[in-house]
């Protein structure tokens, strides 16, 4: 038996061991909890300290998301790592100060290990790859603990501040020759120093002394959840740590003594059949209209297209696809990338056919913009989605054939390389879902120019009819986070006609209000959801809403396309730049800006929605700090989230360049009006 693969099976039966020990743990507490809620409390005659102090000690269950590839500036590993997990110790000291039976504020100081195992991934030459940190900080912790039941069970939310003391990594290189194997110890570069989070949970405390007594202790195992909001460890890349820690504190308090009341029970005879109340079990369900202050009819889009760099190729075939605009040699001569500018699409379809006509132009403005500047270079990497890398490298010399054939690019300029899979791969090893998409995403042609980039965005004028912005978005849920399933709305106008829209599955839907308004410039409508739950149960809500369309015929609007990676939420590195010195200063005061957040088709549409609305969030949050900083005034930020929703897609999801561009989010800068 080789070394490696000693290692490999300790490994993996510590593994199994730590997760065991986390199920048991989990369990434990789980049942302790419920085990504590049912004992008698008597609350009302013991002694309640008004400040508690002590100690506690958790395991943190850590989850990684995200991407991580350049481990520091000595090391970039062949293969980008994207998940993972691990188990980390926390402790701490803390301090509670409770005022009142229900409200009371904590503080925890100590010591947080976030180091885990990401998943083992394989390089280009089918050799495994193994990351592991130690990631570790000194906390400080303040919540607010809320007892809505009795001083004993809480919930508790709040905040977390992280100073970093420890980012080490070992990173294990298989060459997979039977017992050679390298093993690089270091540091990650780019760690962040300072890390700010948030954290929401429930506990239960269990009075270990005697009600009377002015020495109070409780032995308190809680549960609490600490999501990827700001606990991305490092100021470049995606990687963003979510956490899952269960534990036990030991507190102690000190009050003065009060006496003991014996309760005094009444005797009560039974009540009267007339006396018995009928509890009406079917859930209370909540539903939430977002509707324009204004319905836009149409507008006049100014947009900044981005140029995805990769030409995508069929299976087997290193041919050009057809679906590429390819010129002659003579009509070269006479392309400009101003040919581009204008179209006049109605709707969403057409806004499509005229982006992908500008994307199915990406060999001729490469080679404009190539001609125009003659000392740039570009390196074409051609990937196979495994198929090998020499078929990589003929999909790389297809490309440069095109441009020093048809545009005459001197061919030194252009240097191809092939590899089996793209240096960022959509398809992840071990994946079994989506696969044929994944592999079209992966089957390309990467472009990379120097040292200027001549891919940046070109700038398109069209009209559009019903922007997304005159939707009317409704939300809906019933209680205990369980989804209606199926519901439909009625909306009557003031004349008393009803239209019915539905039905409808998913929690988030809308209509648009230029629709329900017609021909009428305005107009007060009442809405009302009818909703099914599981159970069978119908449930119903009204509401009523006022609607205006704009008195300006045409609006004018910028537009701006943000594109994300594949399942990633955070913007793309060089577009925060973007964001913040192109964008931003294009926002007038009292300006509106409308930030909606799309996906591909790649997954669940519960996960998509929730995915595009981070996109949109991390957006907003950058936008409107730059607008902050800037001392704009006035401006509202309108954010929508519509998933992987095929009637509000930028795209269609036939094609990977469609799957590609349907992950972004779309910028609107409206002018004030």
């Amino acid at each position: 038996m080789t070394v490696l693969t000693k290692l490999t099976k300790m490994k993996l039966f510590f593994t199994q061991q730590t997760n065991t020990m986390m199920q048991k743990l989990i369990f434990s507490s789980i049942l302790l909890l419920a085990i504590a809620a049912t004992v008698p409390a008597q609350e009302v005659q013991r002694t309640q300290p008004t400040f508690w102090w002590g100690i506690s000690g958790a395991a943190n269950v850590n989850m990684y998301t995200g991407t991580t590839q350049t481990l520091n500036a000595q090391l970039m590993v062949p293969a980008a790592f994207h998940s993972g997990f691990g188990v980390g110790g926390f402790g701490s000291l803390l301090l509670e100060y409770r005022p009142t039976s229900f409200l009371g504020f904590m503080l925890n100081l100590g010591y947080d290990n976030r180091g885990g195992s990401f998943d083992q991934v394989l390089s280009p030459c089918n050799c495994p790859e193994d990351l592991e940190t130690n990631l570790s900080y000194a906390t400080f912790q303040p919540g607010i603990r809320i007892s809505p039941f009795g001083r004993n069970f809480h919930l508790f939310f709040g905040g977390a501040y992280s100073y970093n003391i420890d980012k080490s990594f070992a990173y294990t290189f298989d060459q997979n020759t039977g017992t050679l194997y390298n093993t690089t110890l270091g540091d990650f570069s780019n760690i962040r120093r300072d890390v700010f989070s948030t954290h929401v949970g429930l506990g239960y405390d269990i009075q270990l002394a005697d009600a009377g007594s002015r020495r109070q202790i409780a032995l308190s195992p809680f549960v609490s959840y600490h999501p990827y909001f700001g606990q991305a460890p490092r100021d470049v890349e995606s990687w963003s740590v979510s956490t899952v820690r269960v534990g036990m504190a030991l507190k102690f308090g000190k009050a003065k003594e009060i006496p003991f009341v014996e309760p005094v029970y009444e005797e009560k005879l039974p009540m009267k059949p007339s006396e018995i109340k009928v509890v009406n079990t079917v859930p209370t369900a909540a539903f939430a209209i977002r509707a324009p202050l204004s319905v836009p009819a149409k507008r006049i889009i100014n947009e900044s297209f981005p140029l995805r760099n990769y030409v995508f190729f069929e299976k087997g075939s290193s041919m050009l696809p057809s679906r590429y605009v390819k010129l002659s040699s003579a009509k070269a001569m006479s392309f400009t990338p101003e040919q581009l500018r204008t179209s006049s699409p109605t709707d969403q379809t057409g806004r499509s056919a005229r982006q992908l006509t500008v994307y199915y132009n990406l060999l001729n403005v490469l080679g404009y913009r190539m001609n125009e500047n003659p000392t740039s270079t570009v390196l074409l990497t051609g990937a196979s989605a495994g198929d090998g890398e020499v078929m990589g490298k003929e999909y790389a010399e297809t490309v440069k054939k095109y441009l020093v054939d048809v545009f005459g690019i001197n061919s030194l300029r252009i240097t191809t390389v092939g590899r089996n899979q793209p240096l960022s791969p959509s398809e992840l090893p071990g994946g079994k879902n989506y696969l044929v998409m994944l592999r079209e995403g992966d089957r390309r042609v990467d472009v990379v120019t120097s040292p200027i980039d001549l891919l940046v965005p070109l700038q398109i004028v069209a009209e559009q009819v019903d922007p997304l912005d005159s939707r009317i978005v409704m939300n809906v849920n019933s209680a205990d986070e369980i989804p209606f399933k199926s519901w439909n709305v009625e909306v009557t106008d003031e004349k008393g006609i009803t239209k019915k829209y539905g039905p409808y599955t998913r929690k988030q839907e809308s209509i648009s209000a230029n629709t329900i308004l017609g021909d009428n410039a305005k107009g007060t409508y009442k809405f009302v959801l009818s909703g099914q739950t599981p159970y069978g149960q119908m449930v119903k809500k009204e509401s009523t809403l006022r609607l205006v369309r704009n008195v300006v015929p045409v609006e004018e609007a910028l537009r701006y396309s943000i594109l994300f990676d594949f399942d990633q939420s955070s913007a793309v590195a060089n577009y925060e730049q973007f964001l913040t010195k192109v964008v931003a200063p294009n926002i007038p005061n009292n300006g509106t800006v409308i930030i909606h957040g799309h996906t591909d088709i790649v997954g669940s549409q519960e996960y998509n929605l929730q995915l595009s609305e981070r996109r949109a969030m991390d957006i907003r949050e950058i936008l409107g700090k730059a607008v902050l900083d800037a001392g704009k005034t006035g401006v509202r930020f309108e954010t929508l989230a519509f998933g992987m929703d095929a009637d509000t897609a930028p795209f269609e999801n036939k094609l990977p360049e469609e799957r590609f561009y349907n992950r972004t989010v779309i910028i609107d800068i409206v002018k004030p009006n």
